[in-house]
C-alpha cells in the first residue's frame, strides 16, 4: 500500500523537506515537497496527495489556513500537522479542525516510520469504513446483502434482529463458532445505526498481550513506559460517536475486565500515563466463540462484565446449521475470485453442490471461502466439480450419502440422538452440537415425535 501512497510535505525550511523525503522516499513512498503554504495548493490543484504533513508556523500563509483551504477542495484529505514543542496546543486546534494528528519536531527516523504505519492503518479503515457505507446505503436491505448473505430462515431472523437493535446503543454480545461471520454482523449493526457516519474500529482481543491490549485500548501518554516516545491515542478515544468492535472478547484477562467495565459504565477512562479523564461516547459490540457462562462458572470471566457487555445477544449459527446459505455463499465467492483471477465460470455442477452441503464445515463460512477459492484457482474448465473441491478437514460421511438425501440422512441422526438420550432435549442437542431451539425447530419441521 506505502508504494502507492502520495505524501506532500508542506514546510518553509527546505533542509526540513529535503531530509523528511529523503527518510519517506527510503521507506517506499513517493513524496513531493513545498515550500508554502501556496505552492502546496497549486500542487493540489493538478495531483492532490493522500496524506499532507504540514508546517504550522510558515510565513505568509501558516498551516492553520493552509488546512481550512485544503478541506475545502478535498474535504476527505489526511493532514498530519508538524509543530515545535512551544505550538502544541496550536497542533491541537488544528486537529478540531480536521487534521487527523500531529507530531512534534525535531524528528526521528524510526519514530516517523512507524508514525506513517499508523496512519496507514488508519487510512484503511476509513476506506473499508467508506466502502461498507457506499454498499449499505444503495438500498435497506439490497446494499447489506452484498456483504452479508441473508438468505436462509436463521440468517433472516439474524437479520431482522439487526434491524431492530441497531438504533439503540445498547451493547451487543454476538456468539458463535470460529469462522461463521461475527465481524459481519458486528459491521452491519454498525452501518445501519445513528453511528455509520463515525468510525468502526476492531480490535483483537486474542491475538494481543495484556500490556499491548491495555495500551492499544487506552492510549499513552509519553513517557509512560519504555518505547513510549509520544503520546497515542487509544481505540477507545477514536471510537467517539461510532462503534467499538472487541472480537473474541473472552480472552481478556479480568484485570483488563475490571479497568473496561469502568470505562464502558463511564464513558471516560485514563491513558497509560496519564492524569487527566478523556471522555468517548462510544457504542461497543463484543464477540466470542467461547462459552462464557462456564468460564464464569470457573472464575475466568467476571460476571459484573459479562452482564454489561451481553445487553443484547445475537447467536450466530453454524453453517452446517443453515444449509440453504451454502450454495449461496459459494456463488458469492466463485464470482468474487473469477473475478479476481479473471476466469469465466459458469458455476458448480450438482454433484459439486451436493458436496459442499453434506460437508460438516467446521470452519464454516471462512472454510467455504478458502474451498471456492482454491477450486476456482485450479478450476478448468466452465464449471466446477466435485473432484475440484479439496477439504482441510475430510470426513468420511462427507460426500458418500449413498441412496439416502440429505434430508434423510438429518432425521436418521437426528432420531439417533433422540433415542440415545431417552428423547432428552437438552442433551440431545448437545450430542449433535446444536443449541435446544434448533433441535426443536428441526423435530417440528420432521414432524418427530416419541411415540
Amino acid at each position: 500500500m506505502k508504494f502507492s501512497t502520495r505524501i506532500l510535505i508542506v514546510d518553509d525550511e527546505e533542509m526540513i523537506c529535503e531530509s523528511l523525503q529523503a527518510w519517506f522516499v527510503r521507506d517506499g513512498y513517493q513524496v513531493e515537497t513545498a515550500l508554502s503554504g501556496e505552492a502546496a495548493l497549486k500542487i493540489v490543484e493538478n495531483s492532490p496527495a493522500d496524506i499532507y504533513l504540514v508546517d504550522i508556523k510558515m510565513p505568509h500563509m501558516d498551516g492553520i489556513e493552509f488546512l481550512t483551504r485544503l478541506k475545502e477542495c478535498q474535504p476527505n484529505a489526511i493532514v498530519v500537522m508538524m509543530t515545535a514543542h512551544g505550538t502544541v496546543q496550536t497542533a491541537v486546534e488544528a486537529m478540531k479542525r480536521g487534521a487527523m494528528d500531529y507530531f512534534c519536531k525535531p524528528f526521528d527516523p524510526d519514530e516517523l516510520s512507524l508514525f506513517m504505519e499508523r496512519i496507514l492503518a488508519n487510512k484503511a479503515l476509513r476506506e473499508e469504513n467508506n466502502t461498507l457505507k457506499e454498499l449499505l446505503s444503495e438500498s435497506n436491505q439490497q446494499g447489506l446483502s452484498e456483504v452479508f448473505i441473508v438468505h436462509s430462515e436463521p440468517m433472516r431472523a439474524i437479520f431482522s434482529k439487526i434491524e431492530e437493535v441497531a438504533p439503540s446503543s445498547a451493547p451487543i454480545l454476538i456468539t458463535g463458532e470460529t469462522g461463521v461471520g461475527k465481524d459481519m454482523v458486528a459491521k452491519a449493526i454498525h452501518f445501519r445505526s445513528e453511528r455509520s457516519c463515525g468510525p468502526f474500529l476492531a480490535v483483537n482481543c486474542g491475538s494481543l498481550s495484556e500490556s499491548i491490549l491495555e495500551s492499544e485500548l487506552f492510549g499513552h501518554e509519553k513517557g509512560a513506559f519504555t518505547g513510549a516516545v509520544k503520546a497515542r491515542r487509544g481505540r477507545l478515544e477514536m471510537a467517539h460517536n461510532g462503534t467499538l468492535f472487541l472480537d473474541e472478547v473472552g480472552e481478556i484477562s479480568q484485570k483488563m475486565q475490571v479497568s473496561l467495565l469502568r470505562a464502558i459504565e463511564e464513558k471516560s477512562f485514563l491513558r497509560l500515563g496519564g492524569s487527566q479523564p478523556i471522555s468517548s461516547d462510544f457504542r461497543l459490540i463484543s464477540a466470542t466463540h467461547r462459552d462464557l457462562p462456564s468460564l464464569i462458572k470457573e472464575k475466568q470471566f467476571r460476571d459484573d462484565f459479562y452482564y454489561r457487555i451481553n445487553v443484547i445477544t445475537i447467536d450466530v449459527p453454524p453453517l452446517r446449521e443453515r444449509l440453504d446459505d451454502i450454495p449461496v455463499l459459494a456463488d458469492h465467492f466463485l464470482k468474487r475470485y473469477a473475478e479476481e483471477t479473471g476466469k469465466s465460470l459458469g458455476g458448480f455442477t450438482h454433484k459439486a453442490i451436493d458436496l459442499l452441503s453434506s460437508y460438516h464445515w467446521p470452519g464454516n463460512i471462512r472454510e467455504l471461502r478458502n474451498v471456492v477459492e482454491r477450486a476456482v484457482v485450479i478450476a478448468r474448465g466452465r464449471m466446477i466439480g466435485a473432484e475440484e473441491l479439496t477439504f482441510v478437514n475430510p470426513r468420511h460421511d462427507a460426500g458418500l450419502i449413498g441412496s439416502a438425501t440429505l434430508r434423510e440422512l438429518e432425521i436418521n441422526q437426528i432420531k439417533a440422538a433422540l433415542e440415545s438420550c431417552n428423547w432428552n432435549i437438552v442433551r440431545s442437542s448437545k450430542r449433535l452440537g446444536i443449541d435446544r431451539s434448533t433441535l426443536m425447530r428441526k423435530m417440528k419441521r420432521y414432524r418427530l415425535d416419541r411415540c
